[in-house]
C-alpha cells in the first residue's frame, strides 16, 4: 500500500484527491495539510511514502515544506501537485528536492500512476517542467562529464530506459538483470555523467540518447 499525504490549502482540491484515490486498491490517504506547516509535522507523524505538494499556501508555502521534508533525510518523496508552470517555480521546487512536478490540470489516471512512478523511485514530470530543468541545464551542468560514446553499452541500455521514465524494477525485467545490478550500473552513469539525481540522467537521456 502506498501511503500518500495531501498537501493544498484549498478543501475542496483535498477533497477531491481523497475521493479520487478511494478509487484504486494500492494507495492511502494517511493525512490532509492545509498549509506547509502542518505538512511537515504530518509528514514527521505519519512517514508517508508519497507527498503531492501545492506551492502557494499560508504560514509556510510548498517550496520551504519540500526543503524541511526532504531535509530531514526520510524516506518521503514530494510530488509537486500545483498550478504554477512557471521557470521560476519549477527550478525552486526542485531544487529543493522535489521528486516531481505535476500540473493540475493532469488527468487524473495520470496522477494515480504519478503517485505510483514516484513511490517506486521515478521523478514524474510535467513536460513544461521537463522542458524548463533540460534548457537550465543545458551546456553546462547535465551531462557536461560525459558523451554518449563514453557509456558501455548496457550503461546506455539502462540510461534510455530511465528516460522513459522506468523504474529500477521494470529496468531489471526488459533487460533480464537484478534490480541491484541496474542500481550498479546508475551509480556508474551518475558518476561519468556528473549528475546527483534521475531527473538530471533522464533529462540527459532525452537530450542526448537516440530514441
Amino acid at each position: 500500500m502506498i501511503r500518500v499525504v495531501l498537501v493544498d490549502d484549498h478543501a475542496i482540491v483535498r477533497q477531491g484527491l481523497e475521493r479520487l484515490f478511494e478509487t484504486v486498491d494500492d494507495i492511502e490517504v494517511v493525512a490532509m495539510a492545509a498549509n506547509g506547516a502542518e505538512a511537515v509535522a504530518l509528514v514527521n507523524e505519519h512517514q508517508p511514502d508519497v507527498v503531492l505538494m501545492d506551492l502557494s499556501m499560508p504560514e509556510l508555502d510548498g517550496v520551504e515544506a519540500t526543503r524541511q521534508i526532504v531535509g530531514a533525510g526520510g524516506a518521503t518523496r514530494v510530488v509537486v501537485l500545483t498550478s504554477f508552470g512557471d521557470e521560476t517555480r519549477i527550478l525552486d521546487a526542485l531544487n529543493a528536492g522535489a521528486h516531481g512536478y505535476l500540473l493540475k490540470h493532469v488527468d487524473p489516471d495520470d496522477l494515480i500512476h504519478a503517485v505510483r512512478a514516484a513511490q517506486a523511485g521515478d521523478s514524474p514530470l510535467d513536460p513544461r517542467a521537463g522542458r524548463v530543468l533540460l534548457e537550465a541545464r543545458r551546456g553546462g551542468r547535465t551531462g557536461a562529464g560525459a558523451r554518449p560514446n563514453e557509456l558501455t553499452d548496457r550503461e546506455t541500455e539502462v540510461l534510455r530506459l530511465v528516460g522513459y521514465g522506468h523504474a529500477n524494477k521494470q529496468i531489471a525485467r526488459k533487460l533480464g538483470i537484478s534490480e541491484r545490478t541496474v542500481k550498479a550500473h546508475l551509480t556508474r552513469v551518475f558518476q561519468r555523467l556528473g549528475v546527483s539525481d534521475r531527473v538530471q540522467a533522464a533529462l540527459w537521456a532525452q537530450q542526448h540518447l537516440p530514441q
